[in-house]
């Protein structure tokens, strides 16, 4: 199934091309040990590896990805693990990981990595690999139990919010920094005073809100999916909510305006551009430039027989970056163009594919930025004031 423009099948672009900032690596491609209602990695017709039973890095692939990448993004080398669930992989294989980084690192290089997980499978193991190198860990949990257990089960059909309430207690008994990744969906979005609440009685100081944005190939909404009006109170009404803790409590959709603001490059790919700033590595090698487009008909090269330089340079990656700026007319007149940039892709492809529309998340972007940009553009413009020498100071932790 094609996506828009149809890519080059080969070649090169011209001049110079954007640098791969960082990987979103998968493991163990989209194979998990949960079966959730909402998710979309698994059973897509796309999927380039839908019929594999058995998808796991090995340690020669996971060896030329640390050599060649760390040789290509010297100074600064960022290393993210996704899934399905990258945990699934194996403690051995991110203990190999980490003497890899140490045997191809360079004097001076930093080197930092992440992962994303369930945390069904997190021990104390896991949490002293974690600790003693500084990962940052982010933990999918969609709120207290009736609405995290909605659709978030096992492949047995039975909730998942105790175990991995469990994981979040031994993380933190461990002082392993964590991050919690909140699915919006029909379960939870009219409860976002019950949500920020819950995440705040565990000592979350930083969650990351995705809607979910799902659709039949009609272009129907699944049940799950919220609409844009929902999304856009439940940015308001959250906003509320965190203003007051705003200098102590971080929610990655504000602090990602504030950046923009800022005239910062915002941490979400969402708020670029272009859509160039990551590529995704599958467990076998294979490249893409989203997570949300792992399909042959964008895939970029292997790092086997691929250098970085040339993975950067490839026609597909221009072609999949320009995608963000065939926006419509209603954009360009749109007083937040400069801040939302037409919006992702994925939102804007999903309902009719077509890249050419509107996000499908417009609405609720107006909705938040009418009420969230004046007092932002106050507090950004008090920080930078008050910064000395003219630095501008980070107002995000990535």
């Amino acid at each position: 199934m094609g996506h828009g423009l149809k890519p080059s099948i080969s070649g090169e672009g011209q001049g110079t091309a954007p640098r791969i900032h960082s990987l979103l690596i998968k493991p163990v491609s989209a194979l998990c040990n949960l079966d959730c209602a909402y998710c979309f990695y698994l059973q897509r017709d796309a999927d380039p590896y839908k019929d594999l039973l058995s998808r796991r890095m090995s340690l020669d692939t996971l060896e030329r990805l640390v050599d060649t990448y760390l040789f290509y993004s010297y100074p600064t080398s960022l290393f993210a693990f996704q899934g399905g669930e990258p945990t699934l992989a194996g403690l051995p294989f991110f203990e190999r990981l980490v003497e890899f980084q140490k045997q191809y690192g360079r004097f001076g290089q930093s080197i930092s990595n992440s992962l994303q997980t369930n945390a069904i499978l997190i021990d104390k193991n896991w949490c002293d690999l974690f600790r003693e190198y500084n990962w940052l860990v982010g933990v999918s949990l969609d709120g207290p139990e009736d609405v995290h257990d909605t659709y978030r089960l096992t492949k047995q059909g039975q909730g998942t919010w105790r175990k991995v309430m469990r994981s979040i207690e031994t993380l933190n008994r461990n002082r392993v920094e964590l991050n919690v990744l909140c699915v919006v969906s029909e379960a939870n979005v009219e409860k976002p005073a019950e949500l920020y609440r819950f995440f705040r009685s565990l000592g979350v100081n930083y969650i990351q809100y995705i809607p979910l944005a799902e659709f039949d190939s009609q272009g129907n909404r699944l049940p799950y999916t919220i609409t844009p009006e929902q999304y856009g109170r439940f940015l308001c009404q959250t906003f509320d909510l965190w203003w007051p803790e705003r200098r102590t409590m971080r929610i990655r959709f504000f602090d990602n305006v504030a950046e923009a603001l800022a005239g910062q490059k915002p941490g979400s790919c969402t708020l670029h551009e272009t859509c160039d700033s990551y590529v995704v590595v599958e467990y076998n090698g294979d490249v893409f430039p989203c997570d949300f487009f792992v399909e042959n008909t964008w895939k970029l090269g292997n790092i086997i027989i691929d250098s970085w330089p040339e993975i950067a340079r490839r026609q597909r990656r221009y072609q999949f970056a320009s995608n963000k700026t065939l926006r419509r007319t209603e954009c360009d007149a749109c007083e937040f163009l400069s801040i939302c940039h037409a919006g992702c892709p994925k939102f804007r492809y999903a309902p009719n594919q077509r890249f050419t529309d509107l996000d499908y998340f417009c609405e609720a972007y107006k909705m938040a930025y009418k009420k969230i940009l004046p007092p932002l553009k106050k507090e950004v413009e008090k920080i930078l004031a008050q910064t000395a020498s003219n630095q501008i100071e980070s107002l995000s932790p990535y």
